[in-house]
């Protein structure tokens, strides 16, 4: 993918997918990363945004060649509706970790961030040759779990009692899914 591609890069039926934009950080990505209950189940929910850090963090991500960073765009109203990214990709052992967030409520459960999987799975696997990838999500990420369930993602383990959440440990689910073409 060409880092200044930013037209659409992958479509599929309800979304397309494009590089996530300096000015996606003006727009509703800021608030998706200080809203609790869309980052709840993010590692960086600890600590709060300013739109210098999400700027800083967007360019350092869209520079680095290891990385696939994805603005999900909802087509009937062209609205941007979550991200997706692939990082950091192991060249040498073709595997990488997946990613996303849905920040638009709205959607939550409608399918976006299984198509969005989708997309990205079979881009990862013909485009750029990766033999695996792998995502974690914690036990209580129902919605998360099933979207990439649904995408051929199986459990492959769990690290019990891993992450604190709401003031109790709980498990990590490790999935992932193998390229067996």
């Amino acid at each position: 993918m060409s880092k200044n591609s930013f037209e659409p890069f992958l479509d599929g039926k309800n979304i397309y997918l494009r590089g996530v934009r300096i000015d996606d950080v003006s727009g509703n990505y800021y608030n998706w990363m200080n809203d609790c209950e869309v980052n709840q189940y993010l590692e960086s929910r600890f600590y709060p945004w300013s739109k210098e850090k999400l700027l800083e963090y967007v360019n350092r991500i869209n520079s680095d060649p290891d990385y696939v960073f994805l603005a999900i765009i909802q087509k009937e109203d062209n609205i941007h509706v979550g991200n997706i990214k692939l990082g950091p990709i192991n060249w040498i052992h073709r595997v990488t970790d997946i990613g996303i967030i849905i920040g638009e409520k709205s959607i939550w459960g409608k399918g976006y961030a299984t198509e969005a999987i989708n997309l990205v799975t079979d881009y990862a696997f013909k485009k750029l040759n990766l033999h695996k990838l792998t995502a974690g999500c914690y036990k209580e990420n129902i919605g998360s779990q099933k979207a990439f369930e649904k995408n051929g993602y199986v459990i492959e383990g769990v690290r019990k009692s891993h992450y604190f959440l709401n003031g109790n440990y709980t498990d990590l689910i490790l999935m992932g899914i193998i390229n067996e073409k």
